[in-house]
């Protein structure tokens, strides 16, 4: 260690500086660049959210949101087990409406067919209540399905309009996400009755 703070003090004060700051532009663009080309070029699925949170104090306003595929139905023929916390991917099929619904998990990556989109995420429930038809949870129908997250969960809107969207009705919210070919994910812009609010900058 002597060595090296010998080193380090026979540089200038000014290009320690330039040093450190083109190390912190790379750590900021490291974070920023990956989800910038999800933003670009990922494919665009549109999901049916539940908001349940509408601010941070310490963050400004943003809003928690539940998916439905937030809660994936598993067959019942299938052998494979999840744990919490396990990186699964999620095959989703756009509806009738082009709303995407779960349609299959799986451990490992699983080849794409058709319109169908891959997306990553992780188990938070390994065994929770199925969804039904209208796409809400009921525990009558059986606790195979799997709750998964997606790192979608969060979105920041303009200050103020938190809780305005938090007490909007479920039915008239959607996100709009970008879905890479790695099956990460984020969230590209915010639909209210189906018209773009927010759009998310690539940077």
């Amino acid at each position: 260690m002597p060595v090296l703070d010998n080193i380090i003090a026979r540089v200038p004060l000014l290009l320690r500086y330039l040093l450190a700051a083109l190390v912190l532009c790379g750590l900021i663009l490291a974070m920023i660049l990956p989800r910038a080309a999800i933003l670009r070029s990922g494919q665009e699925v549109r999901l049916e959210i539940a908001p349940v949170d509408p601010r941070d104090l310490f963050r400004g306003d943003y809003v928690v949101l539940a998916y439905r595929i937030g809660t994936v139905n598993v067959e019942s023929n299938l052998t494979t087990s999840f744990k919490r916390g396990q990186q699964v991917f999620v095959t989703l099929r756009p509806d009738a409406n082009n709303k995407a619904k779960a349609v299959a998990i799986s451990a490992e990556r699983p080849t794409v067919i058709g319109n169908d989109i891959v997306i990553a995420g992780f188990v938070t429930a390994s065994s929770t209540c199925r969804l039904n038809e209208a796409g809400t949870r009921d525990c009558k129908l059986g606790t195979n399905a799997v709750g998964v997250r997606y790192g979608l969960e969060s979105y920041f809107v303009p200050q103020g309009e938190g809780r305005k969207i938090e007490l909007m009705e479920k039915a008239r919210l959607e996100v709009v996400a970008a879905v890479a070919p790695s099956g990460q994910a984020a969230i590209k812009r915010l639909l209210i009755d189906g018209v773009p609010v927010y759009d998310e900058p690539p940077y």
